[in-house]
């Protein structure tokens, strides 16, 4: 069994839905990135969802692209974000790593190449944020080819054939998308999601997590009583990074207290 297989398994015995937060290797530099992805794990997140930087990351907000260009200017790249994945999954064994990406990214090495590395350093899956679903054909084999999920996304507007096709072929987690539009905590997901969510139920996706704006534990609790497997927050997360750069064991304890905040709405009847 996988390891986003075991999590849902735990996590259904637990009455609890899964909570992931999403930070950007190497923000602010590489040793902090290593403290920031374990107090997220001592706050009690689920699975973790990874950004590699890039300079130009067309579905994310300002907060994010800020953490973007910090990771880059502290000279980390794509290699460094392996070995820093790789150190992760030594002290983290069981923890489900997604990767958040553009393909870019993926073709520079091609993509075969990408996936191999990525699944040597301990990756579970990748989600490719500039990939339609009618062209993750390749990308979708290569996952395979090296045990990953290949997550797609479920956006708000979706036509039926699209559904159909992301019932057809996701694996491991749906990202489900709470609202149209680029990632950030300024603008809440729009809700309910439980109708998207039946969708998917109905064409056999791979369960529904919910994100874009996701910021409150309020939400969380939101996304599971309409039946989404968790909900994922990235921009609220890597903005109390920005807040507390200059200092750093602060940013560590509101880390793992946002994390253990956002965990506690991911309780079933809660």
């Amino acid at each position: 069994m996988d390891r986003y297989a075991q999590m849902f398994e735990r996590l259904d015995a637990c009455g609890e839905g899964a909570f992931v937060p999403f930070v950007m290797l190497g923000d602010p530099n590489i040793d902090t990135s290593l403290e920031i992805v374990d107090a997220l794990v001592k706050g009690g997140a689920d699975a973790l969802e990874l950004g590699i930087p890039f300079s130009d990351p067309i579905a994310d907000g300002p907060t994010i692209q800020k953490a973007a260009i910090r990771a880059l200017k502290s000279d980390v790249r794509p290699p460094d974000c392996f070995a820093i994945i790789a150190k992760i999954r030594r002290q983290h064994p069981q923890i489900p790593i997604g990767l958040l990406l553009y393909s870019n990214l993926v073709l520079a090495p091609g993509i075969d190449e990408f996936y191999r590395q990525a699944s040597e350093a301990g990756v579970d899956s990748i989600l490719i944020a500039d990939v339609p679903i009618r062209e993750s054909g390749p990308f979708s084999e290569a996952a395979k080819a090296h045990s990953m999920h290949q997550i797609l996304i479920a956006p708000p507007n979706a036509s039926d054939e699209t559904m159909a096709r992301i019932g057809e072929l996701s694996s491991g987690y749906t990202y489900l998308l709470g609202r149209a539009g680029v990632t950030g905590a300024e603008t809440a997901a729009t809700m309910p999601a439980s109708e998207l969510i039946n969708k998917l139920k109905q064409v056999g996706a791979a369960r529904p997590i919910l994100g874009f704006g996701i910021s409150k534990p309020e939400q969380v609790k939101d996304a599971i009583a309409a039946g989404a497997a968790g909900a994922i927050a990235g921009s609220a997360t890597v903005k109390l990074i920005e807040e507390h750069l200059s200092d750093v064991p602060a940013m560590l304890q509101r880390l793992t207290d946002y994390v253990a905040g956002m965990k506690a709405g991911t309780t079933h009847h809660s």
